[in-house]
């Protein structure tokens, strides 16, 4: 039903955003909310996925018909969600995620949350060949509760914590990488969280 809206995005939390369009506010869940920032000048072209399900209707949001396609190629594989997609795509090694699938590298897909061997499996059989078509338009920018302590002093890296349980990572997976988290230095959540699963992914 949409392909994009365009809009000034008006809240920004680790679990979705809200993006403004013409007095309306769209909640949009993202891989990664914190690539986009709160503004209120400038509009914002966000392509969006509808899923109806049941009694619940969500929006996805991404930052690239790219990696749009690439969640859409994702959920046509058997055992894999739109949660377990938007987990998948928020790592920003989505040329290392194709290099995978072309490759069969099953562990590298397991180490995404929600992925098992089985699943990994499925994800390579299914998609191995058939990534080529991706839009060379835009770029791939590669819930439960879980209580983690605050950083006080560091609302960055808190909010980063609470981005990756938002995507499905285990506390115990979260608490192992905090103190690499804790030496590292940014100045936005967004760095936090892509470093955050550079360490997940080095597991």
């Amino acid at each position: 039903m949409y392909e994009y809206l365009v809009g000034l995005v008006t809240y920004v939390s680790p679990f979705y955003i809200v993006l403004e369009v013409a007095g309306v506010g769209y909640k949009l869940q993202l891989a990664n909310p914190f690539r986009l920032q709160v503004s209120t000048t400038k509009p914002q072209k966000v392509y969006v996925f509808q899923a109806i399900r049941d009694n619940d209707m969500t929006l996805f949001g991404f930052t690239s018909l790219a990696e749009k396609q690439l969640f859409e190629k994702l959920l046509k594989v058997s055992g894999i969600g739109p949660k377990s997609a938007l987990a998948i795509l928020a790592n920003n090694d989505h040329a290392g995620l194709i290099n995978a699938i072309q490759g069969d590298d099953i562990g590298y897909l397991t180490k995404f949350p929600g992925v098992g061997k089985k699943t990994a499996q499925q994800i390579a059989l299914d998609l191995k060949g058939k990534l080529g078509d991706l839009a060379t338009t835009g770029t791939l920018a590669g819930q439960q509760q879980i209580e983690l302590p605050a950083d006080e002093g560091n609302d960055y890296l808190t909010e980063s914590l609470a981005a990756l349980q938002a995507l499905g990572y285990k506390a115990t997976e979260i608490k192992r990488i905090r103190p690499a988290l804790k030496e590292f230095t940014a100045d936005s959540t967004d760095a936090y969280l892509s470093e955050a699963l550079r360490l997940l992914m080095k597991r």
